[in-house]
């Protein structure tokens, strides 16, 4: 088998514009489970080696549990929010992008991957992209129109203020449904600012998010498409 004809024809599908959208749901797939692993696996072993008691088994099967669901989790939502994003441009005339498209898409994902399950992987994750929504926000807030530069405890046993009076149903209808909307409307809202206001996103999340979904659009080869980004 000759691999340089193989290497010369995969090269030829890669750079087909007819293939580009089917091949970058596969490489957003590719690039959130590799962000995922490299984000959480350095922080699990650092945290349950050293926090958590019990057998080293145990401990090393918790961390590669936590990593593959980091991992999964980056992963789905890249491929979800890929897809959608490409079936709303589809189903428009000339394939025109909506400004909602990317909100939209953000929602659908969020609640899929990070809104049905309230594990400790998917409140870390979605925690962490809800605080950078609001700090986004507010510099968002001060910025001129058309300047899209960057500006440069323990726990009481009190309860709440009880502000909104609600009866024990709708307490427990809130309860059950506050972590889904919250889930889905942190990932719809750092969609939708990545996409229109990447510079009023925290550096580090805005190069996270740049590796995982704008990456996924552009490679020329096997190698990058495959081992690394372009």
């Amino acid at each position: 088998m000759d691999i340089s004809a193989l290497q010369a024809t995969a090269t030829r599908i890669l750079q087909n514009p007819h293939y580009q959208p089917p091949l970058s749901l596969l490489k957003a797939l590719r690039n959130g489970a590799v962000y995922g692993t490299k984000v959480r696996f350095p922080h699990a072993l650092v945290m349950i080696l050293l926090f958590r008691s019990g057998p080293l088994s145990t401990k090393l099967s918790s961390v590669l549990k936590a990593t593959k669901q980091h991992a999964r989790n980056l992963a789905t939502f890249a491929f979800l929010y890929k897809l959608l994003m490409l079936v709303q441009k589809s189903v428009r005339p000339a394939g025109k992008e909506m400004s909602s498209d990317s909100f939209v898409a953000g929602a659908v994902g969020g609640y899929y991957v990070f809104g049905r399950s309230k594990s400790s992987v998917n409140q870390q994750i979605v925690i962490y992209v809800a605080a950078r929504v609001v700090l986004a926000a507010a510099s968002l807030a001060v910025q001129p129109r058309g300047d899209n530069t960057l500006l440069g405890g323990k726990y009481g046993g009190r309860g709440g203020m009880g502000i909104i009076g609600l009866s024990d149903q709708s307490r427990e209808a809130v309860r059950r449904h506050a972590w889904p909307v919250f889930a889905s409307l942190s990932w719809a809202s750092v969609m939708w600012l990545f996409r229109f206001y990447p510079d009023m996103l925290q550096p580090s999340l805005r190069s996270s998010m740049t590796y995982i979904y704008e990456n996924a659009d552009h490679w020329d080869s096997p190698r990058n498409f495959l081992w690394h980004n372009k």
